[in-house]
């Protein structure tokens, strides 16, 4: 509690104040609650962080020890309700959110933005409550001085008379019809004219010729990690690459005849990435070294497919983990790539959504690429890139016809698959995309 002097000392500046400036019973009011304000900012602080609690930096996962503090959703004073998210913390594989243990005011921030933080530091303080707490802002706007001094009601009874009518006289009244009428009307022009003068516009400086600028960007976690694990599939991995053509008119009209339908009746975009998958699915199931992986001296073989989907976000490519895709049907499979894929641009994936993989799928045909070798994703022994659709002269029967021709990618380790076995894998791929009725008759 603050002593009766400092309160003494408040209401003698809002009493100063009021003497100086004209209107002294408004003054007065605005005066005290000026200096009232830094008193309740005061009691708000003295007060609440002794009753607070501290929350810490929460356990992330087994391999992240710390992060960096992107952001804080929330600042001191603020009412929360549980599970409201107050900051979020940026780690090297993805953005962890901390929520507020239970319902009350934020009191105290502990660290500030672009701080590294650790796993059980303290990082805010929180008071409980049920919501209805006031804070210093709303304290100095909603309190009302319960009497005003003496001597500032002597000020008002010196003012002349005729200035204290004034204050005491109503708004003008607004004019009526008639008078909006008989008003002089300003055209629509002069109106826009109006205001582009009030409001002149101040175009950013253009760049000098010639400049040489430079501007550096620290990276984030999650770009080091990548650009970590990209190098270190170079230096391990046995990389090989073989391509392969599709014609994919067969695709094509099966996705141009069903696609409305199955907006319609599933509310999920029928694209190529299901077919791809499916069609992956079934060769890895021939191929089962290219859903294998390399564990110190052994080969571990897998009877499922958990499918990585790469995607691309502001903060760099991630790969989400379609579970079981072995048992997925198209449109189960379309689903569960939208989902991800949505929680990936809104930053929601967990380390759940990405943890595993046996094998990965990169479309960057929908950027515009025609030709590419993707990197193998470790502990991974192979990646699908699939390109761009383009037309080009095709042999069909011995005639030159015009087809709508996808190159693909199989980057592999060549330390599992033999290059049989990997070319084999394609043209299974191959086979399933340019008549899809296959994958419906395989075991």
């Amino acid at each position: 509690m603050l002593s009766k002097r400092v309160i003494a000392i408040a209401r003698s500046r809002a009493l100063f104040a009021s003497r100086h400036t004209p209107g002294s019973a408004v003054s007065m009011s605005k005066g005290w609650n000026a200096a009232a304000s830094h008193v309740t900012r005061a009691q708000f602080h003295s007060s609440h962080l002794l009753q607070a609690e501290t929350v810490k930096v929460p356990q992330m996962a087994e391999s992240i020890s710390e992060g960096t503090l992107r952001s804080w959703a929330k600042q001191v004073g603020d009412i929360v309700e549980i599970d409201d998210e107050v900051a979020t913390i940026e780690t090297d594989k993805i953005d962890v959110t901390v929520n507020a243990p239970m319902a009350g005011t934020i009191v105290e921030l502990l660290a500030n933005e672009e701080d590294t933080v650790s796993v059980g530091q303290d990082l805010f303080r929180i008071e409980a409550g049920d919501g209805a707490a006031i804070t210093p802002k709303e304290q100095t706007t909603t309190e009302e001085p319960k009497e005003l001094p003496d001597s500032s009601k002597k000020a008002d009874a010196e003012e002349p008379k005729d200035q204290q009518v004034e204050k005491a006289a109503p708004p003008p009244p607004a004019p009526s019809e008639a008078d909006k009428k008989s008003s002089p009307q300003v055209p629509k022009e002069s109106k826009k004219e109006l205001k582009s003068e009030s409001k002149p516009a101040t175009p950013a400086p253009p760049k000098p010729p010639g400049s040489r600028n430079e501007t550096r960007v620290k990276m984030n976690r999650m770009r080091l990690r990548i650009a970590e694990r990209l190098k270190e599939s170079q230096n391990i991995a046995a990389s090989l690459t073989t391509f392969n053509e599709i014609d994919m008119s067969s695709l094509m009209d099966m996705r141009k005849k069903y696609k409305d339908e199955v907006l319609k009746e599933h509310d999920v975009k029928l694209g190529f990435m299901s077919a791809f998958a499916r069609a992956c699915t079934l060769a890895l199931q021939e191929i089962p070294a290219a859903n294998a992986s390399i564990e110190g001296d052994e080969i571990v073989y897998r009877d499922y497919v958990d499918l990585s989907v790469a995607v691309a976000t502001p903060k760099g490519l991630v790969t989400p983990v379609v579970r079981n895709a072995e048992n997925m049907g198209f449109l189960a499979i379309e689903k569960e790539i939208a989902a991800l894929g949505k929680k990936a641009r809104d930053n929601k994936l967990t380390l759940e959504d990405m943890a595993g993989g046996s094998f990965t799928i990169s479309n960057g045909g929908v950027f515009g690429s025609l030709y590419g070798t993707p990197i193998i994703n470790l502990p991974q022994s192979a990646v699908l890139g699939m390109h761009a659709i383009k037309e080009k002269p095709v042999v069909v029967n011995g005639q030159i016809v015009i087809r709508p021709i996808m190159v693909v990618a199989l980057t592999y380790d060549h330390r599992l698959l033999d290059g049989r076995e990997a070319v084999t894998f394609l043209v299974r791929v191959r086979d399933y995309i340019e008549d899809p009725r296959k994958m419906l008759l395989a075991p």
